[in-house]
């Protein structure tokens, strides 16, 4: 029987088999099939990872013979020998996702070397420092991914032998010199695993494959997956490649760099290289690199072979590129290209110029930038003007700014997270372990390292402000602080770092609003031509409603009148309307809350001048406005034990009396929403009559008006019909009253399944639906949210019994299909029924793509999303033309 194709050569694959062979493993073989110098190579299949996890991590019938079938190729491409002692064969093996995971998963380089080998590469080279270098390299890199033996012990042994040697950098040990370390590295793998390091390369490359399936469930990849929203099932490939050498010498060197810059999007080349070097040294912040400019300066024709590989790379695959290359003896190599990382207003411009460029259209520039990306420009900057106690600096490796207590470790920085502490994690340098506290983090700063490195790279795709190479701080990380010079900076003081100055400041500093770029102007312009949803806000004043309107809002789709009640003024109004034992009581109440109602919607609908207005009425329980139970008990004791106010302790007695009358078993399902407009109806008629006297008076100012009257928590259309006609009687007797003539819709909520379902009833007495998702995902699950994000709902994630918080990604499946349900009855009795959505999901990409599909009319979020909103409504509908 003929075992499935479980290995490929590079010249076997192409760029669009990026789900079977990996990213890295299908750019690779595309590389090669165009012409540019890439080592020659073979690839383990991401289907074969996927099978290794089907057999409990065992690999797939007939994969190892394919494995060595395919070496022999290489041996024959490379003209030399896995094991030979003469001219040996050396291999990278390199995992290589389908989804770019930079630095998640492990590496080894410089595999088949052995106390054989390393005498016949040091033969074959010339050079028996370089040999010895390449075997510790190896050493260390097998030790600590294959065999589990931490890197940290590895860099002791290292540190002691340069200690002995007086010496400060790694290129300055001598043969003699690494021999002994090689020779201490054995023996702490003898010591670490029982077992002596394994002689044999086949043995080696095997156990490194299974490392590298094995790294795709490690917690730090599983946490980078979980952080990115990619699937778990998809498995990683395994890149085996010819090992080229940038530490043979002078003429020699590694790099990474990108075609435009990752930070702004300038079309310039940027990155950094080491000289005499292997890849790791750059990345893992060991050496501080130079950057690729000067490489125009030291080898000439090599930067003007680059520089014209990297114009090449950009054009075929029409995106900006982060490549990886390393110079052995004066002649380049590209070991990878993959589309780069960048932040997001570097997205917003590599986009725009690119359409510019000719190189794409504006569909593809606008699903080229992450809608969550738009979250960071909108965020705020340190204040120009600021007094600044700058104590040191560094590289700007990822711009904006944050501000936090230093932490000194990942797991601490998140536990002061979850208990709500804003942190900036300090370290010599990040690994990929340390990823849950670099999401914790508000920001990172690294005394090592440069603009390629872990840090820089990580933040710069989550948008978090990072300082690298700072060298002028100096951790302590026994006794948690840093020093610069005299200064002490012990764990728990506040610092702040701007990423985009590369500098550190000690304390807090004043931030200021973005300003908004051209290119993000005119990328949303491009996402208003395309889309077909409309976006609207939810605003509760006018600083918010004229905010929205800034970023572009198309109208208020919510505004929530129990806000305007919590005001410390109003307060007691509030309280006296809900305590008043009679009618004329609560009437006096009411008389006073009028005005300032109308103010309330005089200043939003103003704002909003020539867009609708949706005005939900009165939706909490009325418990809400009044002191806590528990706390007016422990007043009221307090003033019977101290012989307090003998009117003030009846006052505190008959609200706790009043507090415990409308206490509730479960509030959220209870009296609220229309229930009170039936029950107090002249609460609903005083908010109707606010709304139209606002109306009113700015009709006769010449402003136009589009007030949209929102009934909230209706379950039956006999609900809407008596409001809907208190609603008209108010708006009849304000026209009356002020002679003014004005349109007006009223329609409801759709918030409870018992709506959804009769949608086609409702929807005769409805001029618009509008979802509130929130109440529409807790009555369809049966879910109290709070609870439930706070006690099971991370278990059902992590278990993956949910695959997403449905509060936070509309559940498709069940919300999803009420909605579906709900339009199709409601449009089907009033085909032209204005639908929309205000609930929190209203600002996601994802469920803003439902929304599209299913044929709303707009979706409704916060101010800071509405950019969001615009360019997601736009990818949705590219996504599904």
């Amino acid at each position: 029987m003929v075992s499935k194709k479980w290995v490929y050569t590079f010249a076997e694959g192409r760029a669009d088999m990026r789900d079977l062979l990996g990213g890295k493993g299908a750019n690779l073989a595309e590389m090669t099939n165009i012409g540019l110098p890439v080592p020659p190579g073979i690839i383990v299949t991401t289907e074969a990872c996927v099978q290794f996890y089907g057999e409990n991590k065992q690999f797939p019938p007939g994969m190892e013979d394919q494995v060595r079938d395919k070496i022999l190729l290489l041996e024959e491409k490379a003209g030399k020998r896995f094991g030979d002692p003469q001219n040996p064969l050396l291999v990278s093996v390199r995992s290589g996702a389908v989804v770019s995971m930079p630095g998640m998963m492990d590496t080894v380089l410089n595999l088949g070397l052995n106390d054989e080998t390393v005498q016949g590469l040091a033969r074959a080279s010339g050079d028996a420092r370089f040999a010895m270098d390449c075997y510790r390299r190896f050493l260390n890199m097998f030790g600590d991914v294959v065999l589990g033996i931490g890197h940290e012990k590895y860099e002791r042994i290292l540190s002691m032998h340069k200690e002995k040697a007086g010496v400060q950098d790694d290129n300055q040990l001598t043969a003699g010199q690494w021999q002994a370390v090689v020779e201490e590295y054995k023996k702490l793998i003898q010591r670490e695993t029982g077992q002596p390091f394994p002689q044999d390369p086949l043995e080696q490359l095997f156990k490194a494959i299974y490392a590298v399936f094995n790294s795709w469930n490690s917690d730090r990849a599983i946490v980078y997956r979980k952080v990115n929203k990619i699937p778990d099932d998809l498995g990683t490939a395994v890149n085996i490649q010819v090992m080229v050498f940038g530490n043979l010498g002078n003429d020699c060197g590694t790099g990474v760099a990108f075609t435009r810059d990752p930070a702004t999007g300038a079309r310039e080349l940027y990155g950094e290289y080491l000289i005499n070097a292997q890849g790791e040294d750059v990345v893992a912040g060991i050496r501080t690199p130079w950057p690729i400019a000067t490489l125009k300066e030291e080898m000439p024709a090599v930067y003007g072979e680059f520089d014209n590989i990297c114009g090449l790379l950009e054009k075929h695959y029409r995106n900006m590129q982060d490549i990886e290359f390393t110079i052995e003896r004066s002649k380049l190599f590209i070991l990878q290209t993959r589309n780069g990382k960048r932040t997001a207003q570097a997205a917003m411009k590599i986009a725009v110029d690119m359409v510019n460029e000719g190189l794409i259209n504006r569909e593809e520039a606008v699903m080229r930038v992450e809608p969550a990306h738009l979250d960071h420009l909108l965020h705020r900057r340190i204040d120009p003007n600021a007094k600044l106690d700058v104590i040191a600096k560094g590289l700007p490796a990822s711009p904006g700014a944050a501000g936090g207590r230093v932490v000194f470790s990942a797991d601490e920085a998140e536990k002061l997270d979850q208990e709500g502490h804003k942190v900036i994690l300090v370290r010599t340098e990040t690994t990929p372990d340390d990823i849950h506290g670099i999401v914790a983090a508000q920001g990172i700063l690294t005394s090592r390292g440069g603009m390629t490195s872990h840090a820089a790279v990580v933040a710069r795709g989550m948008g978090k402000p990072c300082v690298c190479g700072c060298e002028a701080i100096r951790i302590d990380y026994d006794a948690e602080r840093f020093m610069v010079q005299d200064l002490v900076v012990e764990k728990g003081d506040i610092i702040s770092i701007d990423g985009a100055a590369g500098q550190v400041i000690r304390g807090e500093v004043p931030m200021i609003d973005p300003e908004l770029g051209n290119e993000f102007l005119q990328l949303l312009e491009w996402a208003d031509e395309i889309r077909t949803l409309g976006v609207r806000t939810n605003a509760d004043t006018p600083e918010d409603a004229a905010k929205a309107r800034e970023f572009g809002a198309e109208g208020i789709g919510l505004t929530r009148t129990e806000h305007m009640f919590m005001a410390q003024q109003r307060l007691p109004i509030v309280q006296d309307m809900i305590l008043a034992a009679t009618d004329e009581e609560r009437e006096i109440a009411l008389g006073k809350l009028l005005p300032m109602q109308e103010e309330d919607f005089y200043g939003i609908f103003k704002a909003m001048e020539n867009l609708p207005v949706t005005i939900r009425l009165l939706d909490p329980p009325l418990h809400e406005f009044l002191p806590n139970a528990e706390e007016l008990m422990v007043e009221i004791t307090r003033l019977r034990l101290t012989g307090g106010d003998d009117r003030q302790l009846r006052e505190k007695e008959e609200m706790l009396k009043q507090v415990r009358s409308l206490s509730e078993f479960n509030p959220m399902l209870g009296h609220r929403g229309c229930r009170l407009g039936i029950t107090f109806p002249a609460v609903y008629a005083m908010q109707a009559r606010a709304i139209f006297q606002a109306v009113a008076r700015l009709v006769k100012e010449g402003c136009r008006v589009i007030p949209e009257v929102e009934i909230p928590l209706v379950i039956e259309v006999k609900e809407l019909a008596y409001l809907r006609r208190l609603v008209d009687q108010t708006a009849d007797s304000v026209m009356k009253e002020t002679g003014v003539e004005f349109q007006y819709t009223v329609g409801t909520m759709i918030e409870v399944p018992r709506a959804s379902l009769l949608a086609g009833e409702i929807a005769a007495e409805a001029e618009f639906f509008s979802f509130g998702t929130n109440d529409l995902t807790q009555t369809v699950f049966g879910f109290s949210r709070d609870d439930a994000e706070g006690k099971f709902l991370q278990h059902y994630i992590e278990k993956k019994i949910l695959t997403e918080n449905p509060f936070a990604v509309l559940d498709r499946k069940g919300v999803g299909k009420l909605m579906e349900i709900t339009v199709e009855q409601g449009r089907g009795v009033k085909p032209d029924l204005l639908i929309g959505i205000c609930g929190e999901h209203g600002g996601e990409p994802s469920s803003i793509e439902f929304c599209h599909l299913i044929g709303l009319d707009y979706v409704s979020c916060s101010p800071f999303r509405v950019p969001i909103a615009r360019l997601a409504a736009a990818q949705a509908r590219v996504k599904n033309s």
